[in-house]
């Protein structure tokens, strides 16, 4: 009987974006294990799952700190029996500007934004070459291919992430483990929240303004929705997508103007 990989963790999912890939993977019959800093937060997403006859448990964990990583992908080996599919997703720096920014705000940028993630693969990738199966999702953002000037700290630190990964995705693919970027662009979450307050404040405009603004200029004519963004990881996460392997997608609505 061939084997069925269906265990997902998923760092971040406690609100916004990490916790709608947890619902929509569970949906689609996964176990999920929902990982959170807010361990209030992770349980809050486990019991929507649960509520919807989805199976699933809670973990908190600081993805900075090595020891919870290892406790992450223990418990969950020890539920489970493996842990299949990774979905790395860690909020991003704020906003502002670069003068303003010390060595301290770097290093605890590419820590959090580049690192962690990195940690996190070397933790799971042996063995999901071992099983023969793996997928690993990188959660990064639209500034990877379009950077936006008042996120620099998100800019550089993604974009190593996504350098490093663009080399490791070619020398495990043979082994049907793959990694992959989705690219969120504005949806509708605290981060986004948060950036268009800033804007606010550095143009004198009110929020309700930016966002209007910012929703004009998406050729779709609005800010995505977190749901969208959860069912478009799911497919990348599935058995069927062995064929994508070092690929950014870019989910913005058509805002950045490109043909690829």
């Amino acid at each position: 009987m061939e084997k069925v990989f269906k265990n997902i963790c998923i760092t971040g999912a406690g609100n916004g974006i990490g916790r709608a890939i947890a619902i929509a993977m569970s949906k689609e019959g996964y176990n999920v294990v929902c990982a959170d800093i807010d361990l209030n937060q992770a349980n809050e997403t486990l019991e929507i799952i649960l509520d919807n006859n989805g199976n699933g448990l809670s973990i908190e964990i600081d993805v900075t700190n090595s020891s919870d990583i290892k406790k992450m992908i223990k418990d969950t080996v020890v539920k489970y029996g493996s842990l299949d599919i990774l979905v790395n997703n860690a909020g991003g720096p704020p906003p502002g500007d670069f003068r303003d920014w010390t060595r301290d705000d770097w290093i605890k940028a590419i820590d959090a934004n580049m690192l962690t993630a990195v940690d996190l693969i070397k933790g799971v990738i042996d063995p999901m070459i071992e099983n023969k199966f793996g997928r690993i999702v990188n959660i990064t953002s639209g500034s990877v291919k379009s950077p936006i000037p008042t996120l620099g700290l998100s800019n550089g630190a993604r974009a190593g992430l996504t350098g490093f990964v663009g080399g490791l995705a070619r020398q495990v693919a043979r082994h049907n483990v793959t990694i992959n970027g989705l690219l969120p662009g504005p949806f509708d979450t605290d981060r986004i929240a948060a950036n268009i307050n800033f804007l606010a404040n550095q143009s004198d405009q009110t929020p309700e303004a930016v966002r209007a603004a910012m929703e004009e200029r998406n050729p779709s004519g609005r800010i995505g929705a977190v749901e969208e963004f959860g069912f478009a990881c799911a497919y990348i996460c599935s058995a069927k997508s062995g064929f994508l392997v070092g690929q950014n997608i870019l989910l913005d609505g058509g805002n950045f103007n490109s043909n690829g």
